[in-house]
């Protein structure tokens, strides 16, 4: 169904996961570390990358933040650490899930079938929302293509990961209207997924430095303290 990257140490870790993976119809390659992981990544990027946290040549973080500089492809991270911190981090630098070690296959499963169904890894196309029905979004000087999952903003290129494009999606779908953290959470996350308002944060925030990069002027998403986001058609 789909093309996955595996990047992680555990040799136990990598053969479960990439047998559960293999039994519901994915391809599966593995590396053992992160500077090989990141070559491949760039060199052939699959439908979605699984990266470990801790790793040797190059732990995940950094694999992730190199990624993220040329490429938006859905990323899971896995980490055995209980830090909040880790996690945050993660989201910061632009993962798209987070699972904690040891896990369960059956999660595993979920998360990665939620994932490519929301970037049309699986096959199929993104999903698109029952109000714009994959219709190209027109918001001021944005423009989003929920069918090819692209985003303009003056006419130059956004790259949002399938996360932020969501997340951007809800926003735009109704300008002026406050949308809350959990609303947010609603449109970007599997029902299964849990995530908590720092992480819708974290976010917005990786989102808003991309569209300063083309335009240092913007401002049409708009924090309401305490209530949520609104987007702010000029």
């Amino acid at each position: 169904m789909a093309n996955i990257t595996l990047v992680d140490d555990d040799e136990n870790i990598v053969a479960s996961v990439s047998l559960a993976l293999e039994s519901h119809g994915h391809k599966v390659v593995a590396y053992h570390d992160g500077a090989t992981g990141l070559e491949a990544l760039e060199s052939s990027p699959p439908d979605l990358a699984i990266l470990d946290v801790k790793m040797p040549r190059m732990d995940g973080m950094e694999v992730l933040r190199r990624l993220r500089q040329t490429s938006q492809i859905p990323v899971i991270m896995l980490t055995s650490k209980d830090e909040e911190i880790d996690e945050i981090l993660g989201f910061n630098l632009g993962a798209d899930d987070y699972i904690h070690k040891p896990f369960s296959q059956r999660l595993l499963i979920e998360r990665v079938k939620a994932l490519l169904r929301r970037s049309g890894g699986d096959g199929g196309e993104p999903e698109p929302s029952a109000e714009t029905s994959g219709k190209a979004i027109r918001r001021g000087k944005l423009v989003m293509d929920p069918a090819r999952h692209e985003s303009t903003w003056d006419g130059k290129a956004v790259k949002l990961t399938v996360t932020e494009f969501l997340l951007l999606q809800a926003l735009a779908q109704r300008p002026g209207f406050v949308k809350s953290r959990d609303n947010l959470m609603d449109a970007a996350y599997d029902d299964q997924v849990y995530v908590d308002d720092r992480t819708i944060d974290s976010h917005v925030k990786r989102m808003r430095k991309k569209f300063r990069v083309v335009d240092p002027e913007f401002d049409a998403i708009e924090t309401l303290y305490g209530v949520g986001y609104r987007y702010r058609e000029s």
